[in-house]
Formats: structure tokens, sequence, C-alpha cells
């Protein structure tokens, strides 16, 4: 290509790129003992949706939210993911949690969406509210109230809640008690809570089942294994979001019980805020009990391929052997066979996994090892009970939250043209990438910080200024991470899974990644007028 000039379809897509910017997404800076976002967001607590036949019509939800970390700053998401039309949805409030359905008086805030009070979501879609100023306890409750002034239809839901959540009839989501109450145990519309936490290493995503979804918890007991290990990282002063995304009867496979664990595992694990970590579960038990039942090569399949895209997206992949269900309805020795083919392959080294929670010996009875042991069992040999389930929550160890990894350096190849980076070429300490025209240049800087310059003027910059910063990549599959001395990531552009994309500094002062059609993947919104 010639030095002065792009291809046609990227000068098309230049004119407009500062629109069609504002919808693909910023980079994420992760790094040990860093927040794991550059805009400070961590999951504290999350619900998978799935579809449902609610529906409701002009009531008011009023939803209780236990907290894993604690913040200062929050914003909600809701979902019309599995709605049947637009959602309308207004008056969305937080407070602290009093008794029942009631708030602690004077703690309750309004939360708009591009400051507006009122949404409508179409089908299919998510909204992210407006960050508000809100303390967020650490594993404490919080209340979130909607008002839904019309009828919704088919409500997406996450239906195992394990928790008492209150409807009341009419738009009273700003009252300290409500009245004419009515209970459920799901989830609606309400997919997740983020908060802002200088102290957040990231979020862990528990990926499962019922087991992990909570059935053999008390109700209102948040005493799911993922609740007692986010206890267990606050204990120890580890300041980790964690984020349940377990679906009773999910499988890996095949969709029914919400999504495939692989079909959710773009927007349930990898769009998660700060995600750094990813714990896979139980699914693959409800796949072998189905019909028919597939081989562990097929579950082992599904494994690689969600290592694979965890890997790409620089997440670690902490995977789960399966606990033992002889005796429960259904069991046959054909599954046990698959369980065990399954569970060896996880404790192998050529799994891929980057650790191992070991569900199966944390749980079975020593004597019978196909069995849970009996202190553990709800009587339905399938699910553990509350003392399973924290067995299960401290087979974890801490220390994979904590401890600094190290990995090698990938080579990196300098530009060998201006404004333009391809796949496995980069810039190392000191080195810059210069815009054809010679207005811009993108610097990785000696004090760790990679910054875009109009001049002398800074447009953009990753905000690792004082780390170890080594290396700039453009990898093969579209992504441009950051790595420190250390090989982790210390800044990504979250793109991966984009074979044949190009990376250009533009002659606007836009930094924008194309995918092989010529579409935007993402932007650093720079663009710079030329002076008159």
């Amino acid at each position: 290509m010639n030095k002065n000039h792009f291809p046609s379809w990227f000068r098309q897509f230049a004119k407009t790129t500062l629109v069609m910017a504002c919808a693909v997404h910023s980079g994420q800076a992760v790094g040990h003992e860093k927040a794991a976002v550059i805009d400070g967001w961590v999951g504290t607590w999350a619900a998978s949706p799935q579809a449902s036949g609610d529906t409701f019509n002009a009531q008011t939800l009023r939803q209780i939210v236990r907290t894993s970390i604690g913040g200062s700053v929050v914003r909600v998401e809701v979902s019309n993911q599995f709605g049947s039309q637009p959602l309308r949805i207004a008056n969305v409030r937080i407070a602290l949690r009093g008794n029942g359905s009631s708030i602690v008086s004077g703690t309750d805030r309004a939360i708009t969406f591009g400051g507006s009070t009122q949404i409508t979501l179409p089908v299919g879609t998510r909204l992210t509210s407006d960050p508000i100023q809100f303390q967020v306890p650490a594993f404490g409750d919080v209340a979130i109230s909607m008002y839904l002034p019309g009828a919704t239809g088919p409500a997406t839901a996450h239906q195992t809640g394990q928790q008492t959540n209150y409807i009341a009839p009419g738009d009273v989501g700003s009252s300290v008690n409500l009245s004419s109450v009515g209970t459920t145990g799901s989830y609606y519309f309400l997919t997740n809570l983020d908060v802002q936490n200088p102290q957040a290493l990231g979020s862990v995503v528990t990926l499962g089942a019922s087991i992990t979804d909570g059935v053999g918890s008390n109700f209102n007991g948040n005493d799911r294994w993922p609740n007692v290990l986010a206890k267990r990282l606050l204990q120890q002063g580890i300041q980790v979001g964690v984020l349940n995304q377990g679906i009773s009867g999910n499988r890996s496979l095949a969709d029914g019980a919400g999504l495939s664990a692989e079909h959710r595992f773009d927007s349930d694990v990898l769009a998660q805020p700060g995600v750094r970590w990813v714990i896979y579960s139980d699914d693959p038990i409800n796949d072998l009990m189905a019909s028919p039942q597939p081989t562990a090569t097929q579950l082992i399949d599904v494994l690689k391929r969600l290592i694979a895209k965890a890997h790409q997206n620089q997440i670690k992949f902490f995977c789960s052997t399966l606990t033992p269900y002889e005796g429960t309805t259904g069991w046959t020795s054909s599954q046990e066979q698959a369980r065990q083919q399954f569970n060896g392959f996880v404790r192998s080294a050529a799994s891929g996994c980057d650790a191992v929670i070991d569900q199966d010996t944390a749980t079975h009875d020593p004597a019978k090892p196909t069995w849970f042991l009996p202190a553990f069992d709800t009587g339905d040999h399938l699910h553990p009970n509350v003392a399973g389930l924290a067995a299960i929550a401290h087979a974890v160890d801490l220390g994979l939250f904590t401890a600094p990894p190290s990995t090698p350096l990938p080579p990196v190849q300098p530009p060998s043209e201006c404004g333009a980076l391809s796949p496995g070429q980069g810039l190392t300490r000191g080195q810059s990438l210069v815009s054809c025209d010679g207005r811009f240049s993108l610097t990785l800087q000696n004090d760790g910080n990679l910054v875009l310059y109009h001049g002398s003027t800074p447009l953009f910059a990753t905000g690792t200024v004082g780390s170890t910063a080594a290396e700039v990549l453009f990898q093969q599959d579209g992504n441009l991470v950051e790595y420190d001395s250390a090989g982790q990531v210390l800044w990504q552009t979250r793109t991966a899974g984009q074979g044949g994309a190009m990376f250009y500094l533009q002659n606007d002062g836009n930094l924008v990644i194309y995918d092989s059609a010529g579409s935007p993947l993402w932007a650093s919104n720079t663009v710079t007028p030329m002076a008159p």
C-alpha cells in the first residue's frame, strides 16, 4: 500500500468514523493490583438473563441485590433480551435495603439513562444507566426499584433467584414502605449492578448451572457457593467482584434453560465489567443427563473452545471438575464413565486450564467416590446442600486472584509503513507510529504510557503511566494489547476474534481498528479537524 494513501474502503469509512465510533467499544486496562478497567467499572452483582412467560403492567418491581464488593459510584443494566415487544421502564431507583420490602429512609436515589427517567428498550437489547454517586456496601443488600408503566409482554428474567423480590401496584419506587405487595423468587429485567472501586482487582464470573445458581442453598440466605467465595475474598482483603452467572438446568451443548454456556459466553462472561477470571462449573452434568447422552469428547471440545476464547480476551479460565451424582434419578454408568473422562482431562496438563477447582474431590464420599458425602447431600444426590456449597467455595485457592503471573512477552515487529499496524506489528518503549501526513504520533513512552499526540498536544492515552509497559502489539486476532515486562496485559481494545483486521492512525487524528470488511471495530474518538 502506498504510504500516502489508504485503500478506497478505508477512505470511505474514515469520513464517517466519528459517528460510527460511538457504537464501538473502548479499551480496557487489566493489571495486578490496579483497577481492572480504565474507567473503573467492576461488576459487584449479576444475574444471567433467560426467557420467561411472566408479564407486568403498571407495577413497580423492587428487587434485592446482595453485593460482593463495595463502591462509591454505581450503575445498573436492564435487559429486554428475551422480550417480544419494546419494553418501557420508568422511575428506576436505588436505595439501601431495610427490612422486607422497605428501604432505608434517606438513601433513595434516582437512576437515569442518557439523562432520562424513562426509556424504551427494543427487543433483544440491554441498556446501562448513567453513573451516580451512591455508597454501595460490600456483601450488603441494595434495593433496586423500577416502574413498568404498560404491558411488558413476556419478561426477560432470571428464574431461580433464591431471593424474595417484591411487586407493588402503581409507581411507588420512591416509597420507603410498599403496600399491597406481592412476592416472587425471580429477578426481572435487571442483569447487572456495577461499581467504581479504586482497590478492585477485577471481577470473576462463575459460569454454571443449578449448583452455581444456588439450588440447595437457603432461600434469602445468600449462601450459594459464589456468595461464600465473595465473603472469603473480602475477609482476606481481596477486592474482587463475584458475578454469579449460573442458570438452573443450563447446558454447554444446547440451548434450553437459557442459552447454552457457549452461546452466552460473550455476553455473560466477556462483556462483564472488569472481568479477569472465569470459573466454569457444572453445565456438563446437565449435558450428560440429556438424551441422547453426549460423549466426553464433545464436552471437552466445548471446554477447549471456551478456554481459547477466554485467552483471546486475556481472561484466566479456571476449570472445575464435575461433582458426583450417582443415586439421582436418571444416573447411568455410561454417564459416570464420561464424567470421569471429563474430570481426567480437566486435571491433566494438556487441558489448557489456568487452574482447576476440584469440586469433585471437595464433595465426594471417599468411601464411595461416585456419591456425594452424605453430609453434603441435599437428598436428591445431585445438588450439594449449604455445607457442600461451602466446600466448593473453599476449594477455590484465593491466591489465584492475587499472585502476579509471569508469561513470555510475545514477539513484536516494528511498523512497516506510516499510519498503520498490520497483525504482528507494534511498538516497544520509545517507539512511535506517525500518521502519513506527519501531524499525529502514537508513542509508547518511557514512563509506560501509550499516548496519541497532535504535535505536542495529547489526544488519547491508555492511563498506564508508571507501569512497566514493554510493548504494544497488534495481534493476529485483531486485538491491540499493551503488555508489561512480565507479559501481563495492561490495556487492550478487546477486539479479539477478528482475523484480517487492520489498525490505522488516520490523517484526521483518529485511531481506528477495521475488520476485514472495512467496518470499524474500535476507535479512540479523537478526530481533529485541520486548521483553516
